[in-house]
């Protein structure tokens, strides 16, 4: 099965606190799809240590949006503060097929990002941001580049081939670098 495979899983949230003295616990999310990710009976994976456990929810609701849920085995604010800040994972072939034009993360980390011309930026090391604005963080030689991922900008865009070819108006890659 997948628990073993931590690097062959997608995130899909966070665990951010603990949420009241019953064991839950609210979570931050990095998915779009939260009502269809986050259920009762839904199983995510999160690693402590070297170890991949598999964690099941046993309740959710929704709370300013976003979830705050219970975990099987998990009774105090204790034992639920002791999960905060684990990453939550699920196996990728458990992810929803995306329309055309739209991307998981997972997906674009790792993609070589090039001018229109052919000149290299750099490597795509993580992607920021939510569906509504979102930037890819690329590894260029002199350092962090920070491209916003916008059609206008980003203008092909191919996971298989892990390729992103960016059309950057004007001073936008020098204005975006951050040393590394």
């Amino acid at each position: 099965m997948a628990d073993g495979r931590w690097d062959e899983m997608a995130v899909v949230g966070r665990i951010a606190r603990a949420h009241g003295n019953r064991g839950q616990v609210i979570l931050n999310l990095e998915t779009d799809f939260p009502e269809t990710r986050f259920f009762p009976g839904a199983e995510l994976f999160v690693t402590r240590g070297d170890r991949v456990e598999r964690l099941t929810l046993t309740s959710v609701r929704f709370h300013a949006g976003r979830p705050v849920v219970g975990v099987a085995g998990i009774e105090s604010m204790d034992a639920a503060e002791a999960l905060a800040g684990l990453e939550l994972r699920v196996p990728v072939v458990q992810l929803a097929s995306l329309p055309k034009g739209m991307f998981y993360r997972h997906d674009l980390v790792g993609c070589r990002v090039e001018t229109r011309r052919g000149d290299t930026v750099g490597i795509v090391r993580e992607v920021e941001g939510t569906l509504d604005g979102s930037r890819l963080v690329v590894a260029g030689e002199g350092g962090e580049v920070l491209i916003p991922l916008a059609s206008e900008i980003c203008t092909a865009v191919d996971p298989a081939a892990k390729r992103i070819v960016i059309d950057p108006p004007e001073g936008l890659l020098e204005l975006n670098t951050r040393s590394g």
